[in-house]
């Protein structure tokens, strides 16, 4: 039976002991937890209660996080554990996300046994994945450390919803992460109890800092599939993160606490996919509906369809080291 971790970011106050993990800045109460569910305070430290213990671990293809730009075609080792600091009323992994600690069963894996599984796996990246990464950021960290000694990559898929030192201390070990822009101000305040501005700032930060970064925007058919709203957004990333990253329109389907909408029909992933291209985007892409298009890359120099895919399986690559064979434009990307 592993140890609790003791966290890395939190102070003590006048007013208590103080989470500083991620923007909710918790004050948490002696044998309480935090928002987040994976962090409580013993005897004025804050610890990680998750630490070591993963409650979901496989092999996925890392086009399935999305990641198209990075290592295409490759398996990747994908990890969670219990826990999320936004409250998502549309969150496909509720059961493990808004879960207590004790109600989901979990596994005893150290950061050492996790890379040796993925060695074992052949898989070229482990993703921290399902829930917020944030949350289990020790574990993550420790992991991503003895990976890069490895030689295996490490991604991120999140909210971005973490403030800026943990941030900076993770750069150095993830290759790439895969941040989800949910929506407007407004959108986040209603159904995510959160705010924008910090997601808004991780994403500035690591493009600021040169990591991989994709954008995921699941569409909700009343909630934010408004036309211009849509276009605010492809503006916001053309004008912050620029032209070449990968932005990922996706589908909704009734869940958790939203399962009263309708699923998106294809056409309004189609039309934003559209929308952003001819607004200057070279990479956009859309998941969870049948959209050929939406899931080829395509060169932006000379348009030759350079990786084409079924789903989430890569059925024909064509680049060499990331070059287009036909015009040897060199794309945006991790591809070795």
């Amino acid at each position: 039976m592993s140890e609790l971790k003791e966290a890395t970011f939190y102070k003590k106050t006048k007013s208590g002991i103080q989470c500083t993990l991620c923007p909710r800045f918790c004050f948490i109460k002696e044998g309480e937890r935090g928002s987040c569910g994976a962090r409580t305070n013993i005897n004025g430290k804050i610890y990680s209660i998750v630490y070591s213990k993963p409650c979901s671990v496989a092999i996925d293809p890392v086009e399935k996080k999305p990641f198209f730009h990075f290592l295409p075609g490759t398996k990747s080792l994908s990890l969670a554990t219990i826990g999320c600091n936004l409250k998502c009323l549309h969150c496909q992994n509720y059961s493990i996300s808004q879960a207590k600690f004790e109600d989901v069963p979990h596994l005893e894996v150290s950061p050492e046994q996790v890379v040796e599984q993925a060695k074992n796996a052949k898989a070229k990246s482990i993703s921290f994945t399902y829930t917020e990464p944030t949350v289990f950021f020790e574990y993550m960290l420790d992991i991503a450390k003895l990976a890069k000694k490895e030689k295996i990559k490490c991604t991120a898929v999140s909210n971005g919803y973490i403030n800026p030192a943990p941030l900076k201390k993770l750069i150095p070990y993830i290759k790439a992460f895969n941040i989800d822009l949910k929506g407007n101000a407004a959108f986040y305040e209603k159904i995510c109890e959160g705010k924008i501005e910090p997601v808004l700032e991780t994403i500035k930060l690591l493009h600021e800092k040169k990591v991989w970064i994709e954008i995921t925007n699941l569409i909700i058919l009343g909630y934010n599939d408004n036309t211009e709203e849509i276009k605010k957004t492809i503006s916001w990333i053309s004008e912050n993160v620029g032209k070449d990253v990968p932005l990922h329109f996706s589908a909704f389907y009734p869940c958790y606490k939203l399962m009263n909408i309708p699923p998106t029909q294809p056409e309004v992933l189609i039309k934003a996919r559209i929308l952003a291209k001819a607004q200057g985007l070279n990479f956009v892409y859309t998941g969870n509906i049948n959209d050929s298009d939406g899931r080829t890359t395509f060169c932006p120099h000379c348009g030759e369809a350079v990786i084409k895919r079924k789903n989430f399986f890569v059925i024909e690559n064509k680049l060499k080291r990331g070059k287009c064979p036909v015009c040897k434009n060199k794309l945006p990307g991790i591809w070795q």
